[in-house]
Order: C-alpha cells, then structure tokens, then sequence
C-alpha cells in the first residue's frame, strides 16, 4: 500500500485528527477521504484502503461512507462533474425532456464521462431548487433555468475556462489550501 496521503498531506492530516478528541480518529474519516480524492482525483480501492488504515478502520466501513456521498467520486470523472436533479418536481417542469439536450450538448450519456475528459453526466435526486428546474450543479455551483440556449452558453464558458486553465484540480475544488486556486 502507497503512503501518498502522508506523502503528499501530512500535516492536512495531523490537522483533521487534531479537530477530536483521542481514540476518535474515524471521526476524521470524512476530511481524509475529501484529502484523497484530491490525491488520487477519485476515491479508488487503494485510496479508500488508505483511508481506513489512518483511521484505524475496514475499508467496508470507508467505503460505506464515501457511497453515502454524492460528493465523494469513486470511479475518474471528467474536469466537471455535472449533476442533473431528475427527481419528480423537477421532472414536473420538465427536466426529463431536457436530459437528452444535455447528454448531446456535454457529449455523453447520464452516467458516463464526455470522449474528451472534460464533463461527467450524473442523474442525481433533488439538489434542493425544484422551483428553478430543469437546473444543475457542476462542481458545487448551481445553475437554474436550463434551456438549449443557456446550456450551449455555459458549455462554451466551460470549455473555454478547461481550456484557460489545463490543470486538473481537485474534484469540487476540496482540497489542501495550498492545492486550491
């Protein structure tokens, strides 16, 4: 098993047991496995495995909490995670006839990452702004009122931001401090 975690945030981890009190170290599980996905940019088997031997833990229980997250990415994903609420109120005012809209304006399927790496498709439910549907959050920011046209500008805007700034960041931005732009 690597060490990256110590490796690359050592004192982000000293930090996140300092916040409880001792023999509470899975408490920390949370802020270390947010410090992974920014290591390895998804939480796979080797990150989730390291997780759980800092904090002392089975990887069946980290792994418990990271799929209770819809923050928490298992599998890669690409540079802007898109989650589209398709719950019933949004569904309602229409968010089911404008799914196929976005999977062809962001290049693929619900579920699945853009040929080039730049989005990922997620159905998701609820994201708590049903008045404004069909609406989306990419990476933590919502975006209300989706039509073809506002979907085309915004996905100019993305490309054009991926294209100004190349490097990968952490996913939803979360991260170390000095990691984050």
């Amino acid at each position: 098993m690597t060490d990256l975690l110590q490796q690359r945030f050592g004192s982000e981890i000293q930090a996140a047991f300092a916040r409880y009190p001792a023999g509470r170290e899975k408490s920390a599980a949370l802020p270390l496995l947010y410090l992974a996905q920014a290591a390895y940019g998804h939480l796979s088997t080797e990150a989730i495995e390291e997780v759980a031997q800092l904090i002392g833990s089975d990887s069946t229980h980290v792994r418990g909490l990271a799929g209770f997250y819809s923050l928490f990415l298992e599998q890669p994903h690409g540079g802007f995670v898109v989650q589209y609420c398709n719950d019933l109120p949004c569904a309602l005012r229409g968010s089911e006839d404008f799914l196929p809209v976005l999977e062809e304006k962001l290049g693929c399927k619900a579920g699945a990452t853009s040929a080039d790496g730049l989005f990922t498709l997620e159905c998701v439910m609820c994201l708590a702004a049903c008045d404004r549907a069909p609406m989306a959050q990419i990476n933590l920011d919502y975006v209300y009122d989706l039509n073809p046209e506002s979907l085309d500008l915004l996905v100019t805007e993305l490309r054009a931001k991926a294209a100004s700034d190349p490097e990968r960041r952490a996913p939803f931005g979360f991260g170390p401090p000095s990691e984050m732009k």
